[in-house]
């Protein structure tokens, strides 16, 4: 019966994951890694040769030093006998200090090598039938087919030897290869310092030049870490953390992360605030249309308890006429938010792209009946009328943009004294139809300028109220003209107040788009 062994889970407090390594980490580790790989290699291959061409050097040696023996036995005078030894022909001649010679004349075989002191020590016969063995053939060295040999000697060290047979002579010759080794061995450790060397500094300069590299991706996430720590749920919330220029130089790949990351910050940003504001609005929003209904409903309140009062009272012609007083006052009040309620519905059905029909409407005949019914509203007023004799047409709804019309002109009456004179143009500039209505009353007041087309915008709330004005009238003015892809502007100072509506005109791209677009829908 076998035990299985259940593996451990992850999240139990004894298991610990592995720590992962940085990013510079793994890049110093690679790139040392490889250079130190090929430096070993280049190390390898360049010990190698050398040492091929160091034992070629030393064969050279080997053979012109069995030479110099060759030609010290064959010169010798008086002809040299049997008792011709190694150590004879070592002594005569000028050798290199660890020559090794052993010499067959007939039957014996003799041998001998300078020493470090460059004096003639003999060989005993056991050596010698050792190096013979070593060379390739223990019954004597005349038989090798080897050229050269590395063999050891005991007490001597390494020798690269190689023998020749001239008759009535065999010789084996060699030198240490000690020198040679020693050679190889402190090119080795040059080699390995230089490199170790090479590589600590290289490792330096790679860690200064990725940490450098990295920087801006350390901005990047110091400034991720800021932001995210913001508080985005609720209230004004204000994103200035941003990559340090420096940091986010586009023309690099890391740098074109941080400056990603800005774009994105100011984008998140604009887009809080954009919601911001429109919170406050939609909060102004609620509170001024609760306002608006709040009056017209505890009006209608009002007069119907006063009028349930006098019936419950009295009767007669007093009651009658104090419940149709009643009556015409809630009448008036229901009126009222009805007006509220429909101004309301016609922005939210302009928000959503409804609401208008399209058409070939003649502006300068819209521009006539709105000054006359102007001039009927605000006899006080001056109106004049300045239109080209050529009717401008543009494509869109006629009831609405008589509406934008209504509703300046109307602005223009209830916010001027009696006496103002009020001018409405249209001329064609290019390829749009502009209309302007001018006058020149006291002006807007600069503070309520840039808000003068939002939903509930007032000049003078208490002359709002006075006049039973909504503030809804320039909100709609705009939405209509943005729904026919035009503009609506306000320049004024005090005694200049200008208006500007501009409209694609009929026969222009713009106008001939807003047709087309219509026609698809339909």
């Amino acid at each position: 019966m076998t035990a299985e062994t259940a593996p451990i889970p992850e999240d139990l407090p004894g298991h610990r994951h592995a720590k992962p390594l940085t990013l510079q980490t793994r890049l110093m580790v690679t790139v040392i890694g490889m250079v130190a790989l090929i430096l070993v290699a280049v190390a390898l291959a360049t010990s190698t040769i050398l040492g091929q061409i160091l034992i070629a050097n030393l064969n050279s040696q080997v053979s012109a030093t069995a030479e110099q023996a060759r030609t010290t036995l064959l010169e010798s005078a008086p002809p040299i006998t049997q008792s011709v030894t190694a150590a004879a022909i070592l002594a005569e001649g000028h050798y290199p200090p660890g020559t090794l010679l052993i010499l067959q004349a007939g039957p014996g075989i003799t041998g001998a090598y300078m020493n470090e002191h460059n004096e003639v020590a003999r060989l005993t016969s056991v050596e010698i039938i050792h190096i013979v063995t070593q060379a390739g053939d223990s019954s004597g060295p005349q038989q090798s087919n080897q050229p050269y040999v590395t063999v050891r000697v005991d007490g001597a060290g390494a020798y690269r030897i190689t023998g020749e047979n001239f008759r009535p002579y065999t010789i084996i010759v060699g030198l240490p290869t000690s020198e040679m080794n020693a050679t190889v061995a402190q090119i080795l450790t040059t080699v390995a310092l230089v490199t170790t060397g090479g590589l600590l500094l290289l490792g330096v300069a790679i860690a200064l030049i990725i940490r450098r590299g990295l920087q801006p991706l350390r901005a990047v996430a110091d400034t991720a870490a800021h932001v995210a720590a913001l508080p985005m749920a609720e209230g004004v919330v204000s994103i200035s953390e941003r990559v340090p220029a420096s940091q986010s130089d586009d023309r690099t790949e890391i740098g074109r992360v941080g400056a990603a990351l800005n774009t994105l910050l100011d984008h998140v940003s604009a887009s809080l605030t954009a919601r911001q504001r429109n919170e406050e609005r939609m909060r102004s929003f609620v509170a001024d249309a609760s306002h608006e209904l709040r009056t017209p409903l505890a009006s209608i309140r009002g007069y119907s308890e006063l009028s349930l009062r006098s019936l419950q009272r009295s009767e007669g012609p007093a009651v009658l006429e104090t419940t149709q007083q009643a009556l015409e006052r809630i009448q008036a009040q229901s009126l009222r938010m009805t007006t509220l309620v429909e101004d309301l519905l016609l922005l939210a059905r302009l928000d959503e792209g409804q609401e208008l029909v399209y058409g070939a409407v003649d502006l300068t005949q819209l521009c006539v009946e709105a000054v006359a019914d102007a001039q009927a509203a605000g006899p006080g007023h001056r109106w004049d009328l300045d239109v080209a004799e050529v009717p401008v047409e543009v494509a869109g709804d006629a009831a609405r943009l008589h509406q934008v019309l209504a509703n300046l002109l109307g602005n223009a009456r209830t916010h001027t004294p009696e006496g103002t004179t009020v001018t409405t143009r249209l001329q064609r500039v290019g390829d749009q139809a502009l209309i302007t209505v001018h006058d020149d009353g006291p002006g807007v007041d600069p503070a309520v300028a840039e808000e003068l087309f939002e939903r509930f915008a007032r000049a003078d709330r208490s002359r709002a109220r006075k006049t039973g004005g909504t503030g809804l009238g320039l909100s709609i003015a705009r939405a209509i003209v943005q729904a026919h892809h035009g503009t609506i502007a306000v320049r004024s100072i005090p005694g200049d107040t200008t208006f500007e509506v501009r409209i694609p005109a009929l026969g222009t791209v713009g106008a001939h788009d807003i047709t087309t677009a219509q026609h698809a829908r339909q």
